[in-house]
């Protein structure tokens, strides 16, 4: 097995991602319908800095950080428990060091809020539910952006 490697998305990838995004056990049942119809588009990659983590040419999990909050971060049910979900987290507190941020927002899918604090996220809030498409509400966190 190669070494996991994170770089950024091309939007040739878009299709791969989408693919990897509706295939997430995480969003089955009751989370189903936030994805319902989401795609990720070339045109999203271009204008949004989006990482993946891959390995051997593998896609494994990406994230999308848009301006000072983190958009999406989905890692391949095969791959969970190999640490790329902390890689990714790491990888973006630094990206978002090297634009000059001090911190990150996360609106968190419920099931993923133990992970996050996990990586050192803070709670702040919770963002309601906003149906029909959002039946739930949603954890709302902060990362601080260490300096150094």
């Amino acid at each position: 097995m190669g070494q996991i490697e994170i770089v950024r998305a091309a939007p040739g990838q878009a299709g791969t991602l989408t693919a990897l995004m509706h295939a997430s056990s995480a969003y089955r049942g009751e989370y189903s319908s936030i994805l319902d119809g989401y795609a990720i588009s070339p045109g999203y990659i271009e204008g949004n800095p989006t990482f993946t983590a891959t390995r051997d040419g593998e896609i494994l999990g990406f994230y999308a950080l848009l301006e000072a909050e983190l958009d999406l971060v989905f890692v391949a049910d095969q791959a969970q428990g190999l640490g790329i979900g902390a890689r990714l987290i790491e990888h973006m507190l630094a990206e978002a060091r090297s634009r000059g941020l001090d911190s990150v927002r996360v609106v968190s899918h419920p099931p993923a809020l133990p992970f996050y604090v996990r990586m050192g996220a803070r709670r702040t809030g919770t963002i309601p539910a906003k149906p029909p498409k959002i039946r739930w509400d949603r954890p709302e966190l902060r990362f601080d952006v260490p300096t150094c």
